[in-house]
């Protein structure tokens, strides 16, 4: 997997100062997307061991919230196996203390959790076991609203994974 960039102090993509991480690769293609560069697979940098030791360290500093992973587009079957040893490990150091949000243009209910989804994969419950919120839903350019709090456009929910309950 390869990632775009990382941003050690972003306050407008999850709740609280988080560290954010920018995935590359996505097939969603959506018109008006702010990030058309990651769409591309070999954008930016590959994400090695480096990478998530530079992570860790950002995200240990007490006035870290949690993390936030976006993209391009993190549910990317390929990028969802390379996402979960790295957010097991995560977890491992961090517990609950810190929150991972996942932003994806995917609909939870019928693209993630759906059989035979392209979407779907074998890691796909896992990964979504770890993950606090999940902004689904892809970026509508006619629904777009800059008053919307980590949302792009408003048919995107923000839902708590932990509860299942959803906000708009």
């Amino acid at each position: 997997m390869n990632y775009a960039s990382i941003r050690t102090c972003d306050i407008a993509n999850g709740e609280g100062v988080r560290v954010s991480l920018f995935v590359s690769g996505c097939t969603h293609r959506c018109k008006g997307c702010f990030n058309k560069d990651q769409w591309s697979f070999s954008y930016g940098e590959p994400f090695t061991e480096e990478t998530e030791i530079k992570l860790f360290e950002a995200i240990g500093k007490d006035y870290i919230a949690g993390l936030s992973i976006l993209g391009g587009e993190p549910m990317e079957p390929e990028n969802q196996r390379a996402l979960l040893p790295f957010l097991k490990r995560f977890r491992e150091r961090f517990g609950g203390a810190k929150t991972v949000w996942v932003y994806t243009g995917c609909v939870l209910e019928d693209e993630l959790q759906t059989e035979g989804s392209r979407w779907r994969t074998e890691v796909t419950d896992e990964l979504l076991s770890l993950v606090d919120v999940l902004v689904d839903g892809p970026f509508v350019e006619d629904l777009k609203d800059i008053s919307l709090r980590f949302r792009g456009s408003s048919n995107q929910r923000i839902i708590d994974m932990k509860k299942k309950g959803v906000s708009k």
